[in-house]
């Protein structure tokens, strides 16, 4: 029997697919020496907006995010999202 997971497990495992596989991307560009190789795993997509700050006269605070995205990234979102079909 198939069990249904939540939007939110899917979002969440979609998160840390892209994290593990963008760290996993920048430890194996350091790993490598100068040159094509480095920078096809170094470079990366960025997505976000910079920090705003919103005042509320009683509270202050400041939102934003940016999201960078390697090709490892990308990886590690295919193989969380076939990890997640396989466990759904």
């Amino acid at each position: 029997m198939k069990r249904r997971f939540s939007l939110g497990w899917i979002v969440l495992t979609i998160i840390l697919g892209a994290l593990m596989g963008s760290a996993l991307g920048q430890i194996i560009g350091l790993l490598f020496p100068d040159g094509v190789v480095k920078d096809f795993f170094l470079r990366s997509a960025s997505v976000g907006f910079s920090p705003t700050e919103i005042n509320l006269v009683i509270i202050s605070f400041t939102v934003g995010f940016t999201f960078h995205l390697n090709i490892i990234g990308v990886i590690g979102i295919i193989i969380a999202a076939y990890i997640f079909r396989w466990y759904a």
